[in-house]
């Protein structure tokens, strides 16, 4: 199956012009696709049911993997980009998003918000979003590969309770954009579940631990 057309990222300063400039000038001759993965978390019945409230920072991530361009690495020490598409927002953003949507919807959680509505939590959830791009390793289709970094912090001490580092790389089924950007989708949806489960239950066991201090 033939492959979706890559650019070539040659050194930081392309990534600007390509997320910007790039954009608005290849749209009068190639049109562009946007994707917007839709990543639900599945809800595991072991979940702990919590009373504790949680804010989540915005995910800190480099400008190369924050891009609204879709990554792609052919080679190990090669990232290219997508011709003529882009997601509809940036990765942060999506993730940021099915976070707070896979928290409220697990009802295992009294109250969950992003840290600039000033929510007063009892605990804080900080991520570092590492990598976000189709990745081949040496096969012939490519994978949606997902690798962050999480903290979850008690907000009145700033004590780190629990740290870990999630990596989750979904194969797709073809090397198109179109199963590429599906393979996200699920890549998503399953970091999403496997960071939610692991922030209810090692912030509960801290909540339980200290009881008596509170």
């Amino acid at each position: 199956m033939k492959r979706s057309p890559p650019i070539r990222l040659l050194a930081p300063f392309c990534v600007l012009f390509l997320a910007g400039c790039s954009l608005l000038a290849s749209s009068d001759r190639h049109p562009i696709t946007i994707y917007a993965p839709q990543a639900r978390a599945s809800a595991d019945p072991a979940w702990p049911q919590v009373d504790w409230q949680l804010a989540v920072a915005k995910p800190a991530a480099s400008r190369l993997v924050d891009s609204p361009r879709i990554n792609v690495r052919p080679t190990p020490g090669e990232l290219e980009v997508y011709r003529g598409a882009t997601w509809s927002q940036p990765a942060t953003d999506m993730l940021e998003d099915a976070l707070l949507r896979g928290f409220e919807d697990s009802g295992r959680i009294g109250a969950v918000a992003r840290i600039a509505t000033g929510i007063r939590s009892d605990y804080k959830l900080s991520i570092d979003l590492r990598r976000f791009e189709s990745d081949y390793a040496g096969n012939e289709r490519p994978s949606a590969t997902l690798e962050l970094s999480a903290k979850l912090i008690h907000s009145l001490d700033q004590r780190v309770v629990a740290s870990r580092t999630f990596l989750v790389a979904e194969p797709a089924a073809g090397t198109d954009l179109g199963s590429v950007t599906a393979a996200f989708e699920t890549a998503l949806g399953r970091t999403t579940t496997e960071l939610i489960g692991w922030t209810l239950a090692s912030g509960q066991a801290d909540w339980q631990a200290n009881a008596g201090k509170r």
